[in-house]
């Protein structure tokens, strides 16, 4: 069994815990003008030091970004009874079969 060490004084616990202080991280911004910690990619960059970064699912949610945006229309609106929500497709009719006798 162990012994018991000798008293930790109040000024040896001091001077140990001296070096616990917390510093201040150092921040810097990259050419977007994002500010990031340095040596650390900035969050949503594309690229880090002319590398570019891979980011697990970065094409699916561009995908998903895109599919929400409403279409852009090559025609004026001129008109006032123009209604894009009424020219919408009517959905398609379900195929029936014909019961056999």
């Amino acid at each position: 069994m162990g012994l018991p060490g000798h008293r930790r004084t109040s000024s040896h616990k001091r001077r140990r815990a001296s070096h616990f202080a917390l510093t201040k991280p150092s921040i810097t911004t990259d050419k977007a003008g994002r500010t990031h910690r340095m040596h650390r990619a900035a969050p949503g960059a594309t690229e880090y030091n002319g590398i570019a970064i891979h980011v697990k699912g970065r094409e699916r949610k561009l995908a998903k970004a895109l599919a929400k945006t409403k279409p852009q229309h090559d025609h004026k609106h001129d008109e006032k009874e123009h209604d894009h929500e009424t020219k919408k497709a009517a959905p398609p009719k379900a195929k029936t079969r014909a019961k056999k006798a």
